[in-house]
Formats: structure tokens, sequence, C-alpha cells
């Protein structure tokens, strides 16, 4: 079975690693949690119903993955700050600079937000998640997508000067 979800499992890996990164805003541990969140699935890969949406249950082993991982390192705490990650550096000149600088504007934005609703807006708004499948990745009711997602967007609006 674990040969069934291969091609799958490979095909979602940059979309894991963009939820991980907003789990963890760390990319050594964003690594370290998929490749713990795809050795899970290939393990426990019968536990997967082909027919149904193979990324809603990648995306709720990762996360069950980082629940366990803060588990763990509950008295240790975060280490890697995102803003310090060169990779977001463009081209010199003005428009770069200025686009880095919103970026950084909505990161912090983002960043402050509670987890739940950093959670939810990843997976509807990035992932492309409907609410019942980010509602099951994240087992709570629709309702609660919902309304953590419309938290998450008017605060998104008040913080920056997309209002």
């Amino acid at each position: 079975m674990p040969a069934a979800i291969g091609q799958e499992l490979v095909a979602l890996l940059p979309r894991l690693r963009r939820f991980a990164l907003v789990l963890c805003r760390s990319q050594p541990l964003a690594d370290d949690l998929v490749q713990g969140a795809c050795e899970r699935a290939l393990a426990n890969a019968g536990s997967w119903t082909p027919g149904t949406k193979f990324d809603a249950w990648m995306f709720r082993i990762l996360r069950n993955h980082w629940i366990d991982h803060l588990r763990r390192m509950k008295a240790e705490g975060m280490t890697e700050d995102v803003s310090l990650q060169t990779q977001l550096i463009g081209d010199p000149g003005e428009g770069p600079v200025l686009n880095r600088l919103v970026l950084s504007q909505v990161q912090r934005a983002i960043d402050s937000l509670p987890q739940e609703q950093r959670e939810v807006l990843v997976l509807v708004c990035a992932d492309d998640l409907s609410y019942r499948e980010a509602a099951e990745v994240l087992g709570v009711p629709i309702g609660t997508v919902m309304s953590r997602l419309a938290r998450a967007r008017r605060r998104l609006m008040e913080m920056t000067d997309a209002a």
C-alpha cells in the first residue's frame, strides 16, 4: 500500500512544506515535520481510504505530528525567526525592497494571529482546502473554521494597509 500513495505524496510535498512552515516558522524544523509526517503516512498507508481527499489526510497527519512535537518540546519554544530567512530577497532595486516590506508587514500580521486562525488561513487560503476539508484536518466543526477564518481576515485587514 505505501507504493500506492508514493506519487501523491511526492506531488504534495511543496504544500506540506508550506503548511509546516506556517506551523513552526523554521525551515529545518518544517523539513523535519514533513519528513516525519511522510514516514507516518507510509507506515499507516492502509488507514487512508482511496477516493477520499489525500491532501486533507496528509495535512491532518502533519498537524498531529506538529502537536506531538510541541508536547515533546514544551519547555524549549521556538528557536528560529522566519524574518531571518534570506531566500525571500529578490533582485536589487526599489520594487523588491517595497515588496519585502509589504511581505514583512503581512508576515508580522499573520504571526500575530492565534495559532488556530493561522492554521485555518493557510489551509483555506493558501492550500485551497474547502471549509469542510479544513474542518476535517483540524478536527473542528465547519462553523468553527468559518468563524476563525473570518476573524483572521478581519484582523489582517486591521493590521495591514488593506483596510
